[in-house]
């Protein structure tokens, strides 16, 4: 069943991949509308994050958001396809950094990297900073998808841009392993989901609620002397973003706990100021303490 599903949909994501990008956000238009308007693609737990997170707005400026989410999110899922056939010039035309002289700098002092990221704008074509790396390896920490051919398409696709991706649980092996070749790397977190409660060793007020949160990007950079960066990637207009980061050095001598909340600050911050582009899809608030004031 897993290469019937992947014969019949790589066909189709291999044909949005090669359409100019005009007609591909024509296509995704489309799409937008049959899964919000027809299907109502996990619209319940959407409005139910909007209300918990930005209830000071009216339910008017509320849908507003909820439609441009859903317009973004869309669109988000046809750029990954995208990526399938992408070229490096138009990827690095349509992804700038503002100041990438923050993870030269930090190359430079010859530690490894985490860097943290949240589930907003394009957090997928970050992959393009890793043609910038002189001596470092980029890796990319992700949850391996049960479908084992469309898990190695991904991998093949991050391939093309120097990054490699490594499960979450081949993480630590792959740092300590590596650490101990001496080879150095920047090692991509997208941090900001919901860790299952068991697993839960620190709970961090976001948007006014108290939430467990991964720790995990954090708890390594001490264990191994790493450093640590924020990646800041905002929306410029459709199809094109910027990334800014924000270093985070010396983490031994930083209170537990204090990088990651640090690290919520600056996303929650991104988030009042464009929420349309942060994944409400995701039930990140189902194990809160306490409903927002």
């Amino acid at each position: 069943m897993q290469l019937l599903a992947y014969l019949l949909l790589y066909p189709f994501i291999w044909f949005i991949s090669i359409l100019p990008f005009r007609i591909l956000y024509f296509f995704s238009d489309i799409v937008c509308f049959i899964i919000y308007r027809i299907i109502g693609y996990r619209k319940k737990t959407v409005r139910e994050n909007l209300r918990l997170t930005l209830g000071h707005l009216s339910p008017k400026e509320l849908k507003a958001i909820e439609k441009r989410f859903y317009s973004h999110f869309t669109d988000s899922f046809f750029e990954m396809a995208k990526t399938l056939t992408i070229s490096d010039k138009e990827l690095q035309k349509r992804y700038v950094f503002e100041n990438y002289e923050v993870i030269e700098d930090l190359e430079a002092k010859g530690k490894s990297i985490i860097l943290l990221l949240g589930h907003y704008a394009s957090y997928e074509w970050l992959i393009i900073m890793n043609r910038r790396l002189t001596t470092y390896k980029g890796y990319g920490v992700y949850k391996v998808i049960k479908n084992k051919y469309f898990d190695s398409l991904v991998r093949k696709i991050r391939g093309k841009f120097n990054t490699e991706l490594i499960g979450t649980r081949e993480t630590i092996p792959v740092i300590r392993q590596n650490e101990r070749k001496g080879v150095k790397g920047i090692y991509g977190f997208v941090a900001d989901q919901s860790p299952k409660l068991g697993k839960a060793l620190h709970w961090a007020m976001f948007f006014g609620m108290e939430v467990p949160v991964f720790t995990g990007g954090e708890m390594l950079a001490k264990k191994q002397d790493m450093n640590m960066a924020y990646a800041k990637v905002s929306k410029v207009s459709r199809g094109h973003y910027s990334a800014a980061f924000v270093a985070v050095e010396n983490i031994k001598e930083i209170p537990d706990y204090k990088v990651t909340d640090g690290f919520l600050r600056m996303l929650e911050q991104q988030i009042l100021e464009a929420p349309e582009y942060y994944l409400w899809t995701h039930k990140r608030f189902k194990h809160r303490k306490n409903d927002p004031a």
